[in-house]
Parts: structure tokens; sequence; C-alpha cells
């Protein structure tokens, strides 16, 4: 029952590898708190209620260990930015409590520049202070195996396309 957990923020190239793995990986579910946050309130932008998304988050999990069982999917990728590690592993620990037995963390793990950057080139751009601030949690904290998980994965700027199973 494997779940990628990604980590990054804004402006790290998660839902781009994300899209791009499902687009190659198409046994792979993707949830992510950005297209949450459209069905819910019709913009990605909108932070909205917390617990709502959660919800959600693991109802889309349920529905895919379920899935998972029926061999209709081999994983799940969750594409949210993940940069605090008392999240993260409330968010392994709700992963492991729903079924998943395979979680990788995956670390995009950047040059804060690069980030801002990238974020510049976007159509709906993150404040550049919120960036820096969640850059700045990463650096203090970054992922770990110790935070419950199976396996981290880190990606440099130049991405990883294969598959981490």
């Amino acid at each position: 029952m494997p779940l990628l957990m990604l980590v990054g923020i804004p402006g790290s190239g998660k839902s781009t590898w994300a899209a791009d793995f499902v687009a190659s990986h198409p046994r792979h579910r993707l949830v992510s708190t950005d297209n949450l946050r459209v069905a819910l309130y019709g913009d990605e932008a909108i932070q909205g209620d917390w617990r709502q998304i959660w919800q959600r988050v693991l109802t889309h999990w349920r529905e895919a260990i379920e899935a998972i069982r029926r061999g209709a999917l081999d994983g799940v990728i969750y594409d949210a930015t993940n940069t605090r590690r008392k999240n993260r592993r409330g968010a392994i620990a709700a992963a492991r409590s729903v079924g998943f037995t395979a979680i990788t963390l995956v670390y995009f793990d950047l040059p804060l520049s690069l980030a801002l950057e990238r974020n510049q080139e976007r159509s709906r751009q993150v404040p550049a202070d919120v960036i820096a601030a969640m850059h700045r949690q990463l650096q203090g904290a970054p992922p770990s195996v110790q935070e419950g998980c199976d396996r981290l994965l880190v990606l440099g700027p130049d991405r990883y396309l294969g598959t981490p199973f």
C-alpha cells in the first residue's frame, strides 16, 4: 500500500513532478490539496478550512486503499507542501491508520532563489515571504525517516522522473 508524500516549498516542482509521474504511471492516484481547494472553494488560492480539506484527503486515501486492494491502483501521491515536521508526522500517522504500509517522503530540495524565480512564472503566485518562511521551516527541520516514513527520496532542481518504488 504505497504512498508518496511530497514535501517542498511552492515553486519547488512538486505538482509538475506529480503530474509527470501520474502521466507515466497511470495506476497511481494524485491527491492534491490544491485540487481539493478548487473542488471545495472554486480556487486553489483560497486556503479555506483546513479540517474540511483534511477530511477530503482522508476520504480520498481510504478510497485509494480500497482500489489498491482490488488491484485497480498501484499507489497514491499526496501533493501538499508538508513543510512542518509536526504536520508531516501527523500525516504519516494518519496514512498508516488508513492502511498505507510503504510511505516514501519525496523531498524537493532546491535553493530558495530558484523557487522564487519559478513562482514569478506561475499564474498563481504565492507571496515571497510565505515561501521564505516555509523554506526556513524545511531548513530547520528537513524531512527524515525518523518521522515515521519508510523511505526518504531527496530530489534536486533537476527533478527525478523514475519510479521511487
